[in-house]
């Protein structure tokens, strides 16, 4: 095997196909890349697993010598890191595998390839998506996914299909973020409902280009994304989220019109007083056209009030945890929110200025400590 490529389109391809890499793994072939050049059209192709998830990549390389080498894929990328710029030659000596770029010259143990499984097939394919809306949709609800292994489901991104609607939705139990955007079935009625873990769909989401579009394969275990070159298939976590539908349902709330920005840098100063999780608490006055944001306790607080316009209610406090809220804020790009409030310690939903349901998050207020 022997193959000649640039040092930033090799560090790239390696880079992305190790993400998928165990940091840890009993079986020493997983920490491995497969790199491939018997392909036709003269392309290297790296490939990547561990039990979970598989990600492969294919790149131009001018091909001297066909072949396949097994090398352990995070010290590949720490010597592709730092490699002089420009050409690279890579070939297999005996059992080495070295990598060479003006004057610069490493050699890597070869790992043996009949150890090493075989990539999962592709599932079906059920449609694709524009990739930058998917992936800004993918980090909008993250967010509100949940860290807690113990209850696996709700550390995944429930991922929806429904004629040409896709719904993407997370929580934790005390937030709720949920994004609709519309993509391309492959056939007319085509639906889906599964959960993909967060931090996997995530790493794939950032992974994307800004253009073109993803194609969204499933099966029964497994979930795939494939574009401009690239391939990822994940493990499904086994499970369902709970409905947002009846959540989302609000009868009669107070609503409030605030700026984004100005609501974002309050929540972040406000909070730099507030210990642990004391809450930030938010008082709104549709006489004085304001909302009084305050946290901390006797001595060590702080305050700030902004223009805000309330309708439904003269008056309403409502107070949250200042990193959900912030998370929450932090996930809009709208000049403007709209605050759907019921009351302290009850739901509270924000929306872009419109009101629309492509974009919505949900909290719970919680109870004010502040006179």
């Amino acid at each position: 095997m022997e193959f000649r490529i640039e040092r930033s389109a090799l560090t790239e391809a390696v880079a992305w196909a190790a993400r998928v890499l165990p940091v840890r793994s009993p079986v020493p072939v997983l920490g491995g890349l497969l790199l491939d050049t018997t392909g036709e059209g003269g392309r290297l192709r790296i490939s990547g697993l561990d039990y979970e998830a598989s990600a492969r990549i294919d790149v131009d390389a001018e091909v001297v010598r066909p072949g396949r080498v097994l090398v352990m894929g995070r010290r590949l990328l720490d010597i592709c890191k730092v490699l002089p710029d420009g050409p690279v030659e890579c070939a297999v000596e005996g059992s080495r595998f070295t990598v060479a770029g003006d004057g610069a010259r490493f050699g890597l143990s070869v790992l043996p390839l009949d150890d090493y499984p075989a990539l999962p097939a592709l599932p079906q394919v059920r449609g694709s998506v524009d990739a930058e809306p998917f992936a800004s949709a993918v980090a909008d609800v993250a967010v509100a996914a949940g860290r807690d292994d113990t209850l696996p489901a709700l550390t995944g991104i429930r991922l929806a299909l429904d004629g040409d609607t896709m719904t993407l939705a997370a929580t934790d139990r005390y937030r709720f973020a949920v994004r609709t955007l519309p993509w391309k079935a492959t056939a007319p009625g085509e639906s889906a409902d599964v959960i993909v873990s967060a931090r996997r769909l995530t790493e794939i989401a950032r992974s994307l280009g800004r253009s073109g579009l993803v194609s969204v394969a499933l099966d029964a275990g497994s979930a795939g994304f494939e574009h401009a070159g690239t391939r990822t298939t994940v493990r499904l976590l086994e499970g369902r989220l709970p409905r947002h539908e009846k959540l989302f349902t609000m009868t009669d709330p107070a609503v409030a019109v605030v700026d984004r920005a100005r609501l974002t840098e309050a929540v972040k100063r406000v909070s730099v007083v507030a210990d642990g999780d004391s809450p930030v608490q938010m008082t709104f006055s549709r006489a004085d056209a304001s909302v009084l944001l305050r946290a901390g306790y006797e001595d060590d607080v702080a305050s700030q009030r902004l223009p805000a316009d309330l309708e439904g209610a003269e008056e309403l406090t409502v107070a949250f945890n200042p990193g959900y809220l912030a998370d929450a804020l932090a996930s809009f790009t709208d000049p403007a929110l709209r605050l759907l409030l019921l009351g302290a310690g009850q739901r509270a939903m924000i929306t872009d200025e419109a009101g629309t349901d492509a974009h919505r998050h949900l909290l719970m207020s919680v109870k004010p400590q502040l006179a």
